[in-house]
């Protein structure tokens, strides 16, 4: 498990697909090390607030692996840094890491938090409208870190893991749960009990299982 490259952006506008767009989408890459802190790393920034950023998502990951797999599904070459991601990381596909993992990364500690969600902004920067669609098919979405001791980071880094998430569930199944399994109660519900589930996934979550549990008690 190793941290690849490290991508920060500050929020521009930018025309896409016709539209203007305020976003830190666009990154550039970082040639040394950076300091990680509490809300993000060095350099970086958010212009949504309130779906981006904060102390669950101060660090956002992709998988570099999967950068073969959308260049040939959708015939272009992708610039770096395409899915908006802070760390491009090896060896570390949804289906390898758990929410609620810690990492020493560097001189800092970091924590799994969430999968990241589809966001139509990839897919206005690249012209891909069915992207969000894509990514929840394929369960190739990255995920979100938060920074449990701040310090620096740089490429080459190794990811040591330091301890597994209490209920070992995976991102991939998490994914699979949230946009697939929508009528599991009891694997939402397990879902829930990880502590470590960042709050923008355990309040829709909270309440689709409110809502299933209803419906049931109607039924009997």
């Amino acid at each position: 498990m190793e941290l690849l490259s490290l991508y920060a952006g500050r929020p521009k506008t930018n025309e896409w697909q016709g539209r203007e767009i305020t976003t830190a989408l666009v990154k550039e890459q970082l040639s040394g090390a950076a300091f990680l802190g509490r809300i993000n790393l060095e350099g970086d920034g958010q212009a949504d607030l309130v779906h981006h950023g904060g102390v669950d998502k101060a660090v956002c990951v992709y998988p570099a692996e999967h950068y073969t797999y959308w260049q040939q599904e959708l015939g272009c070459r992708l610039p770096e840094a395409a899915f908006g991601e802070n760390f491009s990381v090896g060896g570390m596909e949804e289906s390898a890491v758990h929410i609620g993992d810690v990492f020493q990364v560097g001189k800092a500690v970091v924590q799994i938090s969430q999968p990241r969600e589809p966001c139509y902004k990839p897919a206005a920067r690249l012209g891909i409208k069915e992207l969000p669609q894509l990514i929840r098919k394929t369960g190739y979405s990255g995920y979100y870190l938060r920074v449990l001791e701040e310090g620096t980071v740089k490429p080459g880094d190794k990811l040591k893991l330091l301890k597994t998430g209490e209920k070992k569930i995976t991102i991939a199944e998490a994914n699979h749960i949230m946009y697939h399994d929508t009528k599991n109660a009891e694997k939402t519900a397990e879902l829930l009990q990880e502590a470590a589930l960042a709050d923008a996934w355990r309040i829709p979550l909270e309440k689709r299982v409110a809502k299933l549990n209803e419906e049931k008690g109607f039924k009997e």
